[in-house]
């Protein structure tokens, strides 16, 4: 079962997405373009390393570059305890 999507920011994990562009041997002077996302750590990145060893071991693709973007979602100036409450009618 996946953690709740806070529990995971919460843990450091920021929305990180990679542009991968690979040759297939059939077409080899034709880049084509795949993009990754996932909730992954910076720096190390270790999901997108995984995803990124499992494609050189099981797919026939060859990397030509990956292109890697993240976003800190959720950061610790944003979550603050509130000192009262008031309610609205």
């Amino acid at each position: 079962m996946h953690e709740p999507e806070i529990a995971t920011l919460l843990k450091g994990y920021s929305l990180t997405t990679a542009e991968i562009l690979y040759r297939l041997p059939d077409h080899p002077a034709l880049l084509q373009s795949f993009i990754w996302q996932d909730y992954d750590l910076h720096p190390r990145f270790p999901k997108l390393t995984s995803f990124l060893d499992f494609w050189t071991a099981k797919l026939e693709g060859k990397l030509f570059k990956v292109t890697v973007a993240h976003s800190k979602l959720l950061t610790p100036a944003e979550v603050r305890l509130v000192g009262a409450e008031f309610r609205v009618h």
